[in-house]
């Protein structure tokens, strides 16, 4: 078998989950899209969005990412 700087790719299948949100978060989700588009001159669903900005709220999480490296 080769060895491959490259690792294995992660399963990236994807999980399609469904949520619900109050009428004033949809508002604020509708109008960050809206800037969104406003500043990268592309327009983007807030269903597309919303994975992303997951992403970054996990990924700034201090105490979470302790806890995903092992730490307490």
């Amino acid at each position: 078998m080769a060895d491959l700087r490259l690792p294995r790719l992660p399963d990236r299948t994807p999980v399609k989950v469904s949520i619900q949100v109050t009428p004033q978060l949809f508002a604020d989700l509708t109008r960050y899209a809206g800037l969104y588009q406003e500043t990268y001159g592309r327009e983007e669903a807030v269903g597309d969005l919303i994975p992303s900005m997951l992403t970054a709220f996990l990924d700034s999480d201090r105490a979470f990412s302790r806890t995903r490296s092992g730490g307490k």
